[in-house]
């Protein structure tokens, strides 16, 4: 009994990712029924499905965009079933997210779209804040770009300025909703490795995409959200 309770405390202490039988709604209805599973640090998940099969539901309510209607969750430490609004940010510091149009402020240069993100959550120390970006920039092999503009680069590279600034307050998790849908299959293949490396860094990745050639070339766990249920798919 003793090793039986070590080994589900090993597996709850590694677990970023911990839902169990929830439901989650829009405003036309259950979107998603009966929804577990478990992501564990430095785990690469694919999050595999059609568009409109409710990938991007599921990723919204492990940011806190939408609620749950039963069941429990908890992301990176906090229970989404009994978390405020005043709490939302918090998870969300915790949280790397990366969306498919990259959502750069296209206004200011590469090093003013990380340090507006930093300094709005608590950074105040400008040298640290230089160091911090030009950490992730070197993590997603954009070093020398910071002086930049988003349109003097390629969609790629903007999509790695996205990673780096879901990098830049060392999030416990990174969800990503289709991060190459706007990419050619060479530069989404990139981008691919570059998520894949993080993962093995220590930050777990949730992957949403229907792109099977992309998937097929770069096999991993995977659940299959289809019909309102996520499964996970045996490889």
């Amino acid at each position: 009994m003793l090793l039986v309770n070590t080994l589900a405390k090993n597996k709850m202490s590694t677990s970023v990712i911990q839902i169990n039988n929830i439901n989650i709604s829009q405003s036309a209805g259950v979107v998603i029924s009966n929804l577990s599973l478990t992501v564990n640090k430095g785990e690469f998940v694919y999050l595999l499905g059609k568009t409109g099969s409710g990938k991007s539901s599921v990723l919204k309510c492990l940011y806190g965009e939408i609620g749950l209607t039963s069941g429990t969750a908890t992301v990176a430490g906090y229970e989404l079933s009994k978390i405020n609004k005043k709490e939302i940010p918090f998870l969300r510091r915790k949280l790397g997210i990366v969306f498919q149009d990259f959502q750069l402020l296209t206004d200011r240069s590469i090093y003013e779209n990380l340090r507006f993100v930093l300094t709005a959550t608590g950074w105040k120390d400008e040298e640290q804040i230089k160091k911090q970006i030009n950490s992730v920039l070197e993590k997603v092999g954009l070093t020398g770009k910071h002086t930049k503009m988003p349109y003097e680069i390629s969609g790629g590279e903007q999509q790695r300025v996205a990673i780096a600034r879901s990098l830049l307050n060392q999030p416990e998790i990174i969800l990503a909703d289709e991060p190459t849908g706007n990419l050619d299959p060479d530069t989404s293949a990139e981008i691919m490795k570059l998520l894949i490396d993080i993962s093995k860094t220590g930050t777990s990745v949730l992957f949403a995409t229907h792109d099977m050639l992309l998937y097929n070339r770069f096999p991993a766990r995977t659940l299959k959200c289809e019909n309102g249920v996520v499964l996970e798919v045996k490889n």
